[in-house]
């Protein structure tokens, strides 16, 4: 009987795989705990169908790995020894077999007449990218990201999906910012790859009036952004060298962006947005630092006392105070992450979007005052934009027109 349930397994799987109706197969309850689950799935390379395989193991790792589609029916062929659920599903038909505990097999439902699926173009689908090379390879050449081919050089590939991730985040807060010319400021903009990223999206592709400005501590850095938007002709870039806490832009931003500013840089540059009455803040921090080296908190030390868990929850708990001090500012703040972590552990984003209406006002500044001496700090931030002795005299610059 099991060698009849393994053909039939085999026989209904490659059919599946051949007629492009297969969505996936998974392979579950394993007899061998250890193992873990096991999914199937195929897709299109090259004119020919593969199988991707990941295998889920008891201690949360994943291996990957791509299977010829006679590799993969051989797997499916030998999968009732090894687990005691096997679901195949096909278009929007389903077989499922199960295994009992003293052998006994059982199927049931049914793959025929399932309709074809679309498969994916390939294991590595390429992914759909605001900017790109094709529409504009002029500043990513003169920026150094491409080559004059249009090809993206190597160590520039990080860079390139980090900006077009960055202006997925600007497309989710689209809705929070006005009709009409936009004034947007990069502050901490260092070599202004995202600062160029997000005129040209913003100019190119959504046919949008912008007054852009970058602002960085470094001369050399700034005369390069300079002769960067000289050479595009982008005559609406304004790159000026100065502190940012100190910089007073012509009106309130709509859009203030920020993207790794160093440690307590990113304090500078979340203050200089909201004294500026910005209407949206995007920041991405950086080398939290400064908690890592005050923290002293006894009730804590049973995990501080490890250097790489102390630095996490330094970096955790100062984006954390960050956010809630935006709230008390009047922002309605998310923290979710930019990019990939396996990219860079720097993939956390604070997205702030001006509301304001001070996030329950009292308990919030008590409960803020509360964590701070929890962890013996006074942040940067809180200096920057100190904390009220009545929240009513919050000063909340109106960002409306």
């Amino acid at each position: 009987m099991l060698n009849g349930a393994k053909e039939r397994l085999k026989t209904e799987f490659t059919e599946a795989l051949n007629l492009r109706t297969l969505k996936k197969a998974v392979l579950s309850r394993p007899k061998i705990k250890s193992e873990g689950k096991l999914v199937l799935i195929p897709f299109e390379k090259n004119g020919r169908i593969s199988v991707k395989s990941e295998r889920f193991l008891s201690d949360g790792k994943a291996i990957q790995r791509v299977l010829s589609a006679d590799e993969a029916a051989e797997l499916v062929f030998g999968a009732p020894e090894c687990y005691r659920q096997i679901n195949i599903i096909a278009g929007e038909r389903a077989l499922e077999l199960i295994v009992s505990e003293k052998g006994k097999i059982r199927f049931s439902g049914s793959l025929d007449g399932a309709k074809k699926v679309e498969l994916a173009s390939s294991q590595d689908k390429k992914k759909s990218y605001a900017i790109t090379p094709e529409t504009d390879g002029d500043f990513l050449f003169e920026l150094g990201i491409t080559d004059k081919n249009g090809r993206i050089h190597d160590k520039k590939q990080a860079k390139y999906r980090q900006i077009n991730k960055f202006i997925e985040q600007i497309e989710a807060i689209s809705d929070a910012l006005p009709d009409g010319p936009l004034c947007i400021c990069d502050l901490c903009c260092g070599k202004s790859y995202l600062t160029f990223a997000v005129y040209r999206y913003f100019t190119f592709h959504k046919g949008r009036q912008v007054e852009m400005y970058g602002i960085d501590l470094k001369k050399d850095v700034i005369e390069y952004c300079r002769e960067v938007a000289a050479r595009l002709g982008w005559d609406k870039m304004t790159f000026e060298c100065g502190d940012v806490s100190a910089f007073a832009p012509p009106k309130a931003p709509d859009l203030v962006i920020s993207l790794h500013a160093c440690d307590v840089a990113t304090d500078y540059a979340l203050a200089g947005a909201v004294k500026s009455g910005a209407r949206v803040i995007l920041s991405t921090p950086c080398c939290q630092h400064e908690l890592n080296r005050e923290m002293n908190c006894e009730e804590l030390a049973f995990a501080t006392d490890y250097s790489i868990l102390k630095q996490k929850i330094a970096s955790a708990m100062t984006d954390a105070l960050r956010a809630r001090l935006l709230e008390i500012y009047g922002y309605k703040v998310t923290v979710c992450e930019l990019i990939d972590p396996e990219e860079t552990p720097k993939n956390v984003i604070i997205r702030a979007i001006k509301t304001g209406k001070r996030r329950t006002a009292g308990a919030t500044v008590d409960q803020y005052k509360a964590a701070c001496e929890l962890l013996g700090t006074t942040p940067t931030l809180a200096k920057l934009l100190p904390l009220p002795t009545d929240v009513k005299e919050l000063p909340i610059v109106s960002s409306e027109k």
